[in-house]
């Protein structure tokens, strides 16, 4: 056999072996689904270690998936979230505190859109509230990120802002934000859920507010907090008992707000009632039951 016939079976050869790894190598629907679990299976496990910002559980069952626009899962590394395109703001947020979280880096400030949605969603700008009466509020504040510049910034992320009535954002929350981080330099660890519902909130300029931007964004009714507050040790889901303290605080979105947040303590339980989440899921249920009904008093 000559050169050139050796040349031309050669590649025949090449030619069979690409087509022939193309083709198994194709996804049809079912296996782009199964892709896609497969992708939210790992999501998840990342999410849920040890001091990880998902421990207690994925209160609405959120998924990382664009046919779930309304309660769409992302995990960031400095919290987590589910976030509803419609409303333009996170459902809830979800984040640890321990003390290598808190330093000394200085405020960041570098409000921006999150370049992480999906193509075609409406990217809440950093000037979307501008002229609106309401703050750029917080879920993961600031000030529980102060560790490295890096972690500081993520929290300025516009998918982790909800128009908070400015003295609710600035008081009240400052207050309880402040208590929160209080407890960890006092030698425990935290976990935080923070959210928002409802619809018409009053900010500075009076009256009440149903949404701003244009409509893109939807100013809450309600704003609240979950804190399950443990001494520092590891094995967190294992220590947490039905003794266990928790701080369920639901404020009103309005500007003449008491700045004391201890006024608006409740229970987990009504918190879920009025959301329709599940709260610390993770737990075992009798644990779940009795931490649940609490309304803390310290």
């Amino acid at each position: 056999m000559n050169l050139r016939i050796k040349q031309f079976y050669v590649m025949a050869l090449l030619c069979l072996a690409i087509a022939s790894c193309k083709k198994d190598n194709q996804l049809n629907p079912a296996d782009n689904q199964s892709v896609s679990s497969s992708i939210n299976a790992v999501t998840a496990a990342k999410a849920t270690g040890d001091d990880s910002n998902l421990l207690l559980g994925n209160p609405s069952s959120a998924t990382a998936v664009t046919s779930n626009p309304n309660n769409y899962l992302m995990v960031k590394t400095y919290y987590s979230l589910s976030y509803s395109r419609d409303r333009g703001t996170p459902n809830w947020v979800s984040w640890h505190i321990q003390a290598s979280d808190l330093g000394t880096t200085s405020r960041s400030d570098g409000f921006r859109a999150d370049t992480d949605l999906p193509s075609g969603w409406y990217q809440v700008q950093n000037s979307s509230y501008s002229g609106s009466g309401f703050d750029r509020g917080h879920n993961c504040p600031s000030g529980d990120r102060t560790a490295s510049t890096e972690s500081n910034a993520a929290t300025f992320l516009m998918t982790n802002m909800m128009p908070q009535a400015p003295n609710n954002n600035q008081k009240t929350w400052a207050n309880l934000e402040n208590y929160t981080r209080s407890l960890v330099k006092d030698g425990s660890e935290v976990y935080v859920i923070c959210g928002s519902y409802g619809q018409g909130g009053t900010g500075s300029s009076g009256g009440v507010t149903q949404t701003i931007n244009d409509g893109k964004v939807t100013v809450p009714s309600n704003i609240w907090k979950i804190i399950v507050v443990l001494s520092n040790g590891s094995n967190d889901l294992s220590r947490i008992t039905s003794s266990t303290r928790v701080i369920a605080v639901n404020t009103p979105n309005i500007n003449s707000i008491n700045q004391d947040w201890k006024t608006y303590r409740t229970s987990v339980n009504t918190i879920e009632s009025a959301t329709g989440y599940s709260f610390l899921s993770a737990l075992p249920a009798a644990v779940q039951t009795a931490l649940k009904k609490k309304v803390d008093n310290l």
